[in-house]
């Protein structure tokens, strides 16, 4: 059998043509079995997916995003038929491949191909590049125009490497350019729909957009048809149409890409959201609204009951613990499974009580997010109504206290003034009468000197006229007598 070569300027593959729908899932189960003892009993199973619906139309990108362990890869493995589906329909191009063998598959290899999550590990270092890309070929028994190496060095150049890498080993080769040869392989029997297994998840961001861009140019002139596993938000927005979100092994919302990005309806989805860094140097000093979730996700063992998300979720009420909310269109290319969703309106309005997990869950998200969610649901209005009440009240006390701690204040500092002024007029006194008595004495004892001085003055006067006469007396006594004549 002979295919012509692919051609630049391709805008769909064989029989495939715009709007159709490529692929088809309905309630896509798969469990892993536990077993235990010595006769390899089943003692339980691993719940990786759980009944998922879905439908991707030709030339469209489905990306599917999720924590780690949500079932995206075993998905992605399922609908590949490189797993066995423990229950479910998988239909492609209206055909149902869920159980066909090794022989009926054989022909849809040609058709779906997968671009695997570990470059290193999904090429054999014992084989040139030429063996590994040309592998599709040998195995589909398909002679290529021009031959195998020529088509090989082709898809080599397409992807972005050098036809001349042709005889090179893996080793040889950085992490991007495993990706990029891992994705030759996968174009290499022009398949029309592409699997790809977090692509970029294991690169440096630089090399990142260089294999998203590549994607995304092969699809343009290709016509291909991708359904992309990731992790990473904004990887997913750049080259999808639509978007589901897995949580669990469950689809907890599926939307087109501008309406999931602009109004997120699960609670889930709104705390991925929120979590996307925004690279904006002017919001570096605002107030971060991202929501943190409480808690881990739960076992895929033993998933809890009715809506697997109610254990962290912040407006989970108890009929989400007993009865599972369907995946529905809500608003026009939006489907959404919750009771409770955001930007909608309210589809159990009737529960107006939280649960206890859920009110811990909302101490952790905004008081933003709170009040938008509050807007949607009864009971997170209630909760927020009745915090805020209890805020006032503790404000209006704290005030009360406030105010008769500055009456006593005031009362303390008038009686500190009076006892202040008593002191004063205390000190003054007593310093005017210390003064009056300091003055009274200073008089006494200046007119007793005064006294003392006149009397002693005058004794010594009396006494110096005493002795003055008395020498007078001595000297008339000694003065020779007069001679006589």
């Amino acid at each position: 059998m002979t295919i012509p070569a692919q051609t630049s300027g391709t805008t769909l593959t064989k029989d495939a043509a715009p709007g159709e729908t490529l692929l088809k899932v309905t309630g896509l189960q798969k469990y892993f079995p536990i077993k235990k003892g010595l006769l390899q009993r089943q003692v339980g199973a691993v719940r990786a997916v759980d009944g998922i619906d879905f439908e991707v139309k030709a030339g469209e990108t489905l990306g599917v995003v999720g924590e780690s362990g949500c079932g995206k890869s075993t998905m992605g493995r399922l609908i590949t038929r490189l797993l066995e589906p423990t229950a479910g329909k998988v239909e492609f191009e209206g055909k149902d491949i869920t159980h066909l063998g090794v022989g009926g598959m054989r022909p849809l290899r040609r058709d779906v191909q997968m671009i695997f999550q570990d470059p290193y590990s999904s090429l054999n270092p014992r084989h040139t590049i030429g063996t590994i890309v040309s592998a599709p070929f040998k195995l589909q028994g398909v002679q290529p125009e021009g031959g195998v190496k020529k088509e090989v060095q082709r898809l080599l150049s397409v992807v972005g490497l050098n036809p001349e890498h042709y005889n090179r080993y893996p080793h040889e080769f950085s992490g991007g350019q495993r990706q990029r040869i891992g994705i030759a392989r996968a174009l290499a029997l022009n398949p029309k729909l592409v699997v790809a297994d977090e692509p970029v998840s294991a690169l440096d961001v630089s090399i990142q957009a260089q294999v998203v861009n590549l994607l995304d140019d092969l699809q343009t002139e290709l016509g291909l048809t991708y359904v992309i596993i990731a992790h990473d938000l904004s990887v997913v927005r750049h080259v999808s149409d639509r978007i589901a979100v897995m949580y669990l092994g469950k689809i907890m919302e599926l939307a087109d890409r501008d309406l999931l990005y602009k109004s997120p309806m699960h609670p889930y989805t709104k705390a991925l959201m929120s979590a996307v860094p925004i690279p904006d140097p002017a919001r570096k000093a605002a107030k971060s609204e991202r929501i943190l979730l409480k808690g881990d996700v739960p076992s895929p063992i033993a998933p809890p009951s009715g809506c697997r998300f109610h254990t962290r979720c912040w407006k989970a009420t108890q009929i989400c613990t007993t009865t599972e909310p369907p995946l529905k269109e809500l608003r026009p290319g939006q489907q959404v499974a919750c009771h409770h969703p955001e930007n909608f309106e309210d589809q159990a309005p009737q529960d107006v009580v939280l649960l206890t997990a859920a009110k811990e869950a909302a101490e952790l998200v905004s008081e933003q997010a709170l009040a938008e969610s509050a807007a949607t649901s009864a009971a997170v209005a209630a909760e927020v109504e009745a915090s805020e009440t209890s805020e006032t009240s503790e404000g209006t006390e704290t005030e009360a206290s406030g105010t008769e701690s500055s009456e006593t204040e005031a009362t303390e500092a008038e009686s500190s003034e009076t006892e202040a002024t008593e002191t004063e007029a205390s000190e003054t006194e007593s310093s005017e009468t210390e003064a009056t008595e300091t003055e009274a004495s200073e008089t006494e004892s200046s007119e007793t000197e005064a006294t003392e001085t006149d009397a002693s003055g005058t004794e010594s006067s009396e006494t110096e006229t005493e002795a003055e006469a008395s020498e007078g007396a001595g000297r008339r006594d000694e003065e020779p007598p007069t001679k006589e004549k």
